[in-house]
């Protein structure tokens, strides 16, 4: 068995490199024992030179894994040789791509701290992230799309460029790295208690959380991916998503290094190139996230997996993907979907399996994850009844840094997600919604993610959001806001009717506003509190009523 505690717990800002030292423990041995990056890079070298490693699929380049490995050491001795020290914490302002991950493992077979940040964040949520992580330096992404933010941070800067496989055609930082040795340097040991990354959770106007996570984390949870989605070193993944992300990082980039596979990147979802590049790359596996799911349904590509003879199966995750659509998209495509949901601070918590799913659900507890449904006193619930999920063990999180730079310990006890889900006796898990955005109608508490669903099923209907608002008799009233599937027209009657239809009166809308967009955040959750924000500002524009 295989069991960690921490010895020391300085705060986030103290610099110090942190320990983890054995214990007993109920989880399960590693299927990997932990490697630092430096043994890792170099094990995939040694074994296959040659194999792909990366491929930039909007740049049309990619690197192999003796490549990866000697331009990681370059990375590493360059930064080393302008003052960057194991354990500081390097900002990384880009968008993603090839020169994003290649900078990721240089900085972690230095040791130092990744802080990955994406432009989806508002400037000002930016700028108060980065005085509060302080970074030793900044790279910053010649194709970053707000230069004037650059001026805001308190870090040295220097910005990236491109990198090439011929020396003479990179530019910027990569064009350095021609003159420094690969050679590898004697350091200290990157150990699963040191800190790996610090990032922040989706946010477009408040400040984000600041989630601190060691190497333990990503390693345990990077291992629970595996597990999921049953991959191999010979698998072909695809990843559009920010590596800013926490489910990027966990789902494609550890996978990828635990296991030595090619890992193909773009650096966004596009509708009518996504099947081409699973085609022409031999694509084996690729993630999805519910609105790419809803995107595909609502504009159907002539695509069918019958032409895509590689790919075994896709993820979906970030967000919930109701039953409708996950039934609609495998009919349209043919193609298995295996629903999983996680937290930026637990990492990765339950997942349906390729071979044993249930729609409808969010699967089993990962592996190494302590996965508990308790109610409102912590006692743990029985199947079949709902309340919220906690978790704990390794691959929790450190903590969450504070607006005071404080570090809000997480690691080390039990976290509570704020979800709300029940277990059914075969041990599946089904996500019933958010403790927050729970309707609270005479009393009665009613999950809105459940009113969703039920729109969702409606032939005309492509998203929806219910939410509570203000009522004078009942406390809060259910009202809810739908986008319609392209040129379908319905009546706010006719969702009315299906709802009470298979509702009942008591959990249906009061109203049904027909909208041409539904807020979501960067992950794409949908924001509530901006639709209960805009009921409240359109009632009062209305004189009520």
């Amino acid at each position: 068995m295989l069991g960690f505690f921490l010895t020391h717990y300085p705060t986030c800002n103290g610099g110090h490199r942190d320990r983890l030292s054995p214990m007993n423990s109920t989880f399960p041995a590693p299927d990997i024992p932990f490697t630092p990056i430096s043994d890792l890079l170099l094990s995939h070298a040694r074994r296959e030179a040659s194999k792909p490693a990366l491929y930039d699929l909007d740049a049309q380049r990619g690197i192999s894994w003796g490549e990866l490995d000697a331009e990681a050491s370059r990375i590493a001795n360059r930064l080393e040789e302008i003052g960057t020290r194991s354990g500081d914490r390097v900002a990384l302002l880009a968008e993603g791509g090839l020169e994003m991950l290649m900078l990721w493992t240089g900085l972690w077979r230095l040791g130092a701290v990744v802080v990955p940040l994406h432009p989806e964040m508002s400037e000002d949520s930016l700028v108060r992230a980065v005085a509060l992580v302080a970074p030793k330096l900044v790279l910053w992404s010649s194709d970053w799309p707000k230069p004037q933010l650059l001026e805001r941070l308190k870090a040295p800067r220097i910005r990236i460029g491109r990198w090439s496989a011929e020396g003479d055609a990179r530019d910027a930082f990569f064009a350095e790295l021609a003159a420094t040795s690969a050679e590898a340097r004697a350091r200290p040991a990157v150990e699963p208690g040191d800190i790996a990354a610090i990032f922040c959770t989706s946010g477009t106007t408040a400040l984000p959380k600041i989630v601190v996570a060691d190497h333990l984390a990503f390693w345990m949870t990077g291992l629970s991916e595996i597990d999921i989605m049953g991959l191999s070193a010979a698998d072909r993944t695809l990843e559009y998503r920010s590596f800013s992300w926490n489910s990027a990082q966990v789902m494609s980039l550890m996978p990828w290094l635990q296991l030595g596979l090619t890992l193909h990147v773009a650096r966004k979802f596009s509708r009518s190139r996504f099947f081409g590049w699973i085609k022409r790359h031999d694509i084996t596996f690729s993630v999805t996230v519910p609105t790419v799911i809803r995107m595909l349904l609502n504009r159907p590509v002539a695509v069918s997996a019958a032409d895509l003879p590689s790919l075994r199966h896709m993820t979906c995750s970030s967000a919930p993907l109701d039953e409708r659509s996950w039934r609609d998209f495998e009919a349209r495509y043919g193609i298995k979907l295996v629903v999983c949901y996680g937290t930026s601070e637990a990492g990765s918590v339950c997942g349906n399996r390729p071979d044993r799913r249930k729609i409808g659900t969010v699967g089993f507890p990962s592996k190494h994850q302590q996965f508990e449904i308790v109610d409102r006193g912590g006692n743990p619930c029985p199947p079949g009844v709902e309340g919220e999920v906690t978790c704990g063990g390794p691959q929790l999180c450190r903590g969450l840094i504070e607006a005071d730079g404080s570090l809000a310990r997480v690691a080390g006890g039990r976290y509570r997600t704020g979800d709300v889900a029940v277990m059914d006796e075969e041990g599946f898990v089904r996500i019933t919604g958010r403790i927050k955005d729970l309707i609270i109608r005479g009393g009665v508490n009613i999950a809105p993610l459940e009113i969703d669903q039920v729109l969702l099923q409606h032939p005309a209907v492509y998203e929806a959001a219910a939410l509570g608002v203000p009522d004078p008799i009942y406390g809060e009233e259910v009202v809810a806001y739908v986008v319609p599937r392209d040129g379908a027209a319905p009546a706010a009657s006719d969702l009315l009717g299906h709802c009470r239809a298979r509702l009942g009166a008591f959990k249906s809308p009061k109203r049904v506003y027909i909208v041409s967009e539904i807020p979501k955040s960067g992950r794409g959750k949908v924001m509530r509190d901006a639709l209960r924000a805009r009921w409240l500002r359109e009632r009062g524009a209305a004189g009520g009523g």
